[in-house]
């Protein structure tokens, strides 16, 4: 994990100077892909807050997400180490020798000893957090360019010995005699050997995402042919962006041994009729959830250069975009896990004193086609909103033809660590080609959390 952030870090460091249309029948038929004309700004109000530091993303990139177990992960930039003030990055499965994963990144990659990294976890939206701890420290006047992102290695996971077997190998080591020693060996059974795998659920319910999944999907009637529906939109949509050379922040990636991988790998369009043979994926024999309709376990590693305006313009680079108003939220993970940006959608709006109508990107991360649709239905829920939410009327759901057009984490990866930055960077160059001046990212992650932000285009 360690080699692939290091090689990511190198690639970030000297971001470049310069600065379709989706239309479905309601989910319940054949989606269609259409080519999308291009998108007039709109002459909104900034912003920008008197007092505060406005803080902009310069660039991101992202290695290609792999499959897990196909081959490795990357990111790239260009600005000279020395100027770099803190370094944070976000992954979720660990590794204990490189427990701080940032720095022994930031030290691989060649940036200086001198500069603090640390590295931070919120489960799917680590990333996300590492973001916005560059924004606090940039609007706290504690920095001026900060390089955040995550990464996340699903092809080699660290696994533990058995407890019975680690307590006997702890004891073995305090041992004094050679009969203290061979007593504990004559206490050794076969089943010792047993390895303990990570198990991808949650530790307070024992329950896994994919099956918190499949009971939302069922609570909010959304139906296998629906969350199959989107999921062949989402791989629809990314292998178009793909073909058209959109997904730009992508840089390529030597895996050792092996060819150099420029592309995600897990784009494949398939059919409807194709995906309906799949069997239920948790819960068995009637659940709605499959391998077609989730997002896969994935390699990858994103990074993103975040500087005060001001700094970034004395250095003669022209911003992407401003990182505007975000908040986390946090609800039950027993019934609500996946609800995240239902919560923090209206919340980060009235922050930033926007409605949905204001907004002209949205990119929400997928970690399943019924997640993403129970959550469209709950926003779109007077009842939901007044009955769970203490809200008197529904926010509204995103409209498609602006919901992420370039694919989402069903087809293009969800590398845990990494995809807030994906996110955001997406939205990034979304609002440059489209022409848009507000996009909405938000994003769900274990433990019943979630996380929304605003990002404004930069002006051209």
């Amino acid at each position: 994990m360690t080699s692939i952030l290091t090689y990511t870090l190198k690639n970030l460091s000297s971001p470049s100077k310069r600065a379709l249309r989706f239309s479905v029948r309601p989910l319940s038929c054949s989606s269609q892909l259409r080519t999308a004309p291009a998108v007039q700004t709109k002459s909104k109000k900034t912003l920008a807050k008197a007092n505060v530091r406005n803080v902009v993303v310069v660039d991101g990139v992202r290695i290609p997400f792999l499959l897990s177990g196909t081959s490795g992960l990357l990111h790239r930039t260009n600005v000279p180490k020395e100027v770099i003030d803190y370094i944070v990055f976000g992954t979720v499965i660990q590794e204990v020798k490189t427990s701080n994963v940032a720095r022994e990144a930031s030290l691989g990659a060649g940036f200086s000893d001198k500069t603090p990294a640390h590295t931070v976890t919120m489960a799917c939206i680590s990333s996300n957090q590492a973001m916005t701890t560059a924004v606090g420290l940039i609007a706290a006047g504690q920095s001026d360019v900060v390089v955040a992102g995550g990464v996340e290695l699903m092809s080699d996971i660290p696994i533990r010995h058995s407890r019975k077997m680690r307590r006997m190998m702890l004891d073995l080591n305090k041992a004094k005699t050679l009969g203290q020693r061979l007593s504990l060996i004559s206490k050794f059974r076969l089943d010792f050997l047993a390895p303990e795998l990570i198990s991808v659920s949650e530790f307070s319910t024992n329950e896994t995402m994919g099956h918190s999944a499949d009971r939302l999907a069922a609570a909010f009637s959304v139906s296998r042919l629906e969350q199959d529906e989107y999921a062949l939109r989402s791989h629809s949509l990314a292998k178009k962006a793909q073909d058209e050379g959109l997904l730009s922040d992508i840089v390529p990636f030597k895996v050792p041994g092996k060819d150099t991988v420029t592309k995600d790998n897990g784009i494949r369009p398939s059919s409807l009729e194709q995906m309906a043979k799949l069997k239920p994926a948790f819960i068995k024999p009637y659940g709605t959830v499959t391998a077609a309709n989730s997002s896969f376990l994935t390699d990858g590693a994103s990074a993103m250069l975040i500087m005060a305006e001001e700094k970034a313009l004395a250095m003669g680079y022209k911003p992407k975009a401003y990182l505007r108003d975000f908040l986390y939220v946090s609800q039950d993970p027993k019934d609500q896990l996946l609800l995240g940006p239902t919560y923090a959608t209206p919340k980060v709006l009235e922050k930033a004193g926007l409605t949905m109508n204001d907004i002209d990107v949205f990119e929400f991360h997928e970690a399943f086609s019924g997640q993403i649709l129970a959550n469209f239905k709950a926003m779109d829920s007077d009842w939901f909103s007044q009955n769970y939410m203490g809200r008197k009327t529904k926010i509204g759901s995103p409209p498609l033809e602006k919901f992420n057009k370039w694919g989402g984490s069903l087809s293009l990866g969800h590398p845990f660590g990494a995809t807030g930055c994906r996110l955001v960077i997406t939205a990034a160059n979304r609002l440059q080609k489209e022409g848009g001046q507000y996009a909405l990212v938000a994003a769900c992650a274990a433990g019943g959390q979630g996380h929304a932000m605003i990002v404004e285009a930069y002006p051209k």
